[in-house]
């Protein structure tokens, strides 16, 4: 931690030179608008764009100038950007408040490489999990491994809560291209009860594998729907109880809690303290995944994540697509007011990849105190949200386009479509550019007039512009191409939070709720009427589901 505190200015974000410098600079260019940016500079599209690992980001949509990118890369200069990035590779403790490393990158070096924790280098413990994954997929996917009966594993469901859940599922749909036609993957994660019965209502627990995801085997929503699935299991296997261990699997640490649930423990995959949940898709925690696209995709994926782990390792901070992703999110999030930021992908499978994103963004940046403990005068965190195009255009981009908000968007899309529909591809591709130029340009009330339309309509049909977007495009949606997006915008959120000089690797925001929801269960279950300590509100609902419930 020594080399971080030294590295950081002592100043206060917002008495930094470059953070002053913003300021006064964003009320003089508020009036500027992306058609005068556009019209003065002809090569702006060009000249403010970089392509990296594969990876093309079109930033010139932004309301910015060479001004304010001058000044963002002061401020991340000042903040001390380079040596977080640094200490983070080197294993250093900056998750602070956890006292833990920050090592996700570590589950996508390569062999041979070395990143070292406490005095021990963790690649090769990286690597001995995933030859072990490896080996167990190629079991299942071959049908050398049977169910308890002796049938094949026909089905594959992935039990866990948050970065155990939201990055599977999100890999599964997005790969789904490349995964086995053959088996049935599903995902339960809500401790909703109807998460979990629509989930097995058609399989047949013969030919059904459980992947029990939770690092401690103790996560209250996890280990609910666990034991459900477990007796859901035995019912359809006569009951016996050696069979649990054909059919479940864990992603944990915790062997001897593992072992008392019934699985073997050589069916045990094991990840590290230094790897966040919503981290750690590129874990054990991706067993699924291997097991629906394979071993050879899963690791095409992992070099993609590391090809741009090394960009933003190496990569001059002015060239850099995470740091320059991170300093725009924050331009317009201080100072432009921006409370939002619409991911928008222009490709079906990418469905989950805005509710993957709310996780990473939103659980690691929505802090109220810095790294010293001391409140926060400037915001944090972003909203992040979105649905993929062309869906969204016909419900939520009236909004963005008209409204009194203000909404950057983040535009993906991909050359080569997977699935060779060529015409649709062409009509998806032809709205996306559409959408950021008319998000940027807008239509002026000299324009429409000059259309015919009445003046009683006029203003209805103005579009203001001047809405801020980044377009990312790559050639197609491949599993390396998936670990690369999800790498950018990993280092984007750190780019951000180093600066806002925040811990984007803690949650502690999720515990109260869990300890609540702790007491409160009891209260609910007991067989005579509790003693309510409550306020006035909660009593009263607690009182009135114990009616429901007695009734039902």
């Amino acid at each position: 931690m020594e080399v971080v505190t030294e590295a950081v200015k002592e100043l206060p974000l917002m008495e930094r030179s470059a953070w002053k410098a913003l300021n006064t600079h964003s009320k003089k260019i508020g009036k500027l608008h992306l058609r005068d940016l556009f019209a003065t500079d002809p090569e702006r599209g060009r000249r403010l764009a970089v392509e990296a690992a594969g990876l093309y980001l079109d930033y010139s949509k932004n309301r910015v100038t060479d001004d304010t990118l001058n000044l963002l890369l002061q401020l991340a200069e000042e903040s001390g950007l380079r040596a977080r990035i640094e200490a983070m590779f080197r294993g250093e403790k900056i998750n602070r408040t956890e006292k833990r490393a920050v090592l996700h990158v570590a589950l996508r070096a390569p062999q041979g490489a070395s990143i070292v924790v406490e005095g021990r280098n963790v690649v090769p413990d990286v690597h001995d999990v995933l030859q072990k994954m490896t080996d167990f997929s190629n079991r299942v996917r071959s049908g050398a491994l049977t169910g308890h009966t002796g049938k094949p594993i026909r089905n594959i469901i992935n039990i866990g809560i948050g970065g155990s859940d939201l990055g599977p599922v999100m890999a599964y749909e997005a790969l789904r291209h490349y995964s086995d036609r053959e088996r049935t993957f599903r995902f339960v994660s809500n401790v909703d009860g109807t998460d979990f019965a629509e989930a097995v209502r058609d399989l047949n627990p013969a030919e059904t594998l459980f992947i029990v995801s939770s690092k401690t085997f103790t996560t209250l929503e996890t280990m609910v729907n666990a034991h459900t699935a477990r007796e859901w299991s035995l019912a359809g296997l006569g009951g016996e109880l050696k069979s649990v261990a054909r059919h479940f699997v864990a992603v944990s640490t915790n062997a001897s809690e593992v072992s008392k649930f019934g699985i073997d423990p050589k069916n045990m995959f094991g990840f590290w303290d230094w790897v966040g949940g919503r981290y750690s898709m590129d874990s054990a925690i991706g067993l699924s995944t291997m097991l629906a696209i394979g071993p050879d995709h899963f690791r095409a994926m992992l070099e993609g994540f590391h090809a741009i782990d090394e960009h933003f390792r190496t990569a001059p901070l002015e060239r850099n697509l995470p740091v320059l992703m991170g300093l725009l999110a924050l331009w317009n999030t201080n100072f432009l007011g921006a409370e939002t930021v619409a991911v928008l992908p222009y490709d079906q499978y990418l469905k989950r990849f805005p509710a993957y994103l709310q996780q990473l963004t939103m659980e690691s940046n929505g802090k109220h105190v810095t790294l010293h403990g001391t409140e926060v005068d400037y915001q944090t965190g972003p909203i992040y949200w979105g649905e993929p195009g062309t869906n969204g255009q016909h419900s939520f981009y009236q909004l963005i386009h008209q409204g009194t908000r203000l909404i950057p968007c983040d535009f993906i899309a991909f050359g080569r479509p997977l699935n060779q529909l060529k015409h649709h591809h062409d009509v998806l591709i032809a709205n996306v550019c559409a959408q950021a130029e008319a998000l940027a340009f807008g239509k002026t009330r000299a324009q429409v007039a000059a259309e015919g339309t009445p003046d009683w309509l006029v203003p209805h049909r103005v579009f203001e512009g001047n809405r801020p977007s980044n377009s990312i495009f790559a050639e197609q949606l491949t599993p390396s191409t998936l670990g690369k997006l999800v790498a950018l915008y990993e280092h984007s959120v750190f780019t951000q939070g180093a600066i806002w000089d925040i811990d984007s690797f803690d949650q502690w925001g999720v515990e109260l709720g869990k300890i609540l929801a702790k007491r409160i269960i009891p209260e609910i279950e007991s067989p005579v009427e509790p003693m309510l300590g409550h306020d006035s509100s909660t009593n009263t609902l607690i009182r009135r589901y114990r009616d429901y419930r007695q009734t039902a």
